[in-house]
């Protein structure tokens, strides 16, 4: 009689970035050991640890995969190292969501490069394709099992594909295509969270809301609102965001100027990244100002006094193009109050900290360079 062999017992540590990556991974790590069974193979038996941290940054601003590898596997006694952070990571000039080392038992995923939307299944998915690829390279196994024509397709249209590793990485998974890039700048953006701009701009925000009483209480800006057709209002709204998103942005040196080609592709995505999580920020200080503006509009404005001033009976629609306007120039105005912000508060309301930490360090190459050309 065959005595039945004892299924191996693997762990998984996932090691994250403090923020969104660890708050991610808490949520997925209960669920993995039963998926990781599920699609790996009930001969394993599973278990998965999570600990987080803010992970360091090498010299060349990326987090040093290996080395983290050899550490943590040897503290902790994990089989296998999955890592999670929040930082872009690019093989060259192209972005990639994950790549991973057998040799060493370690793996790296990219937050932003799986999107702004339905993370925890995007994430839970990736970790264990990369847990596959893990195991089969301790099993000398295909890290692939066969695809049909299905797989094929999906291979064919989806936003990422396979390509050859560089550095330390056997392989990673890059993001191709527009589809691929758009993925990448939602990510980022989400990672930014630009709905933080409002608490942080005091200044800029007292000063459009200033403005913005100003003009409810104004007569003039009564007449004025009343006259303007609502696509010149529309216009006038979008004009205001772009006035200060733009302001905001060349006030407080947020725009990426490398001088390499290669650098020039990466600061293209973040001046985007960097430009949309202003618009949307203003944009979000733009909907409760207009909120409050209407309110106010509503307890101060009567009713009758409104319509003789106008000429004709005001009904909601007048108060909606008087907030309209007065929203739109209160927006304007706080661009200028933004110049009393501090430069690093802005920076911080703008960015994660993983993108403030690659800008200081662009600083500072840049400033080093700078000091050996003096020499």
């Amino acid at each position: 009689m065959t005595a039945q062999r004892a299924p191996e017992a693997l762990v998984v540590g996932l090691l994250t970035d403090d923020g969104l990556p660890g708050q991610l991974a808490g949520r997925i790590a209960d669920g993995l050991p039963a998926r990781l069974a599920r699609d790996l193979g009930e001969e394993t038996t599973w278990r998965v640890e999570h600990e987080t941290q803010s992970l360091p940054l090498n010299e060349d601003g990326d987090i040093p995969m290996l080395d983290l590898a050899q550490e943590r596997r040897a503290e902790h006694g994990w089989d296998l190292l999955v890592l999670i952070t929040d930082l872009p990571r690019r093989a060259g000039t192209v972005p990639i969501a994950s790549d991973y080392n057998g040799d060493h038992g370690v793996a790296m995923v990219s937050l932003p490069a799986l999107g702004a939307l339905r993370l925890h299944g995007r994430a839970s998915r990736l970790v264990i394709h990369l847990v596959r690829h893990l195991v089969a390279h301790r099993s000398a196994k295909e890290a692939d099992p066969p695809r049909g024509i299905l797989d094929r397709l999906r291979e064919v249209v989806a936003p990422t594909r396979h390509i050859r590793g560089r550095g330390a990485a056997d392989e990673h998974l890059a993001l191709v295509g527009v589809r691929g890039r758009l993925r990448l700048l939602a990510g980022m953006i989400r990672d930014n969270r630009p709905w933080r701009l409002v608490p942080n701009l005091a200044g800029a925000t007292a000063a459009a809301a200033a403005t913005a009483a100003y003009g409810i209480i104004t007569t003039s800006f009564w007449k004025l609102a009343e006259a303007l057709p609502a696509l010149r209002l529309a216009g006038i709204t979008v004009l205001a965001i772009v006035v200060m998103s733009g302001w905001l942005m060349v006030h407080n040196r947020l725009w990426d100027s490398p001088s390499g080609h290669d650098e020039r592709q990466k600061a293209l995505l973040y001046n985007a990244s960097t430009a949309l999580t202003l618009s949307i920020g203003v944009a979000c200080m733009y909907a409760i100002l207009f909120v409050l503006a209407l309110v106010a509009s509503i307890v101060l404005i009567e009713g009758t006094y409104f319509g003789q001033v106008l000429g004709h009976p005001a009904g909601p629609a007048s108060y909606l193009k008087l907030v309209w306007l007065s929203t739109s120039v209160g927006i304007v105005a706080g661009a200028v109050g933004s110049s009393l912000e501090d430069e690093e508060r802005v920076r911080r309301a703008t960015y994660s900290r993983r993108e403030r930490e690659r800008q200081q360090r662009n600083r500072e190459r840049a400033e080093e360079a700078e000091s050996r050309g003096d020499d």
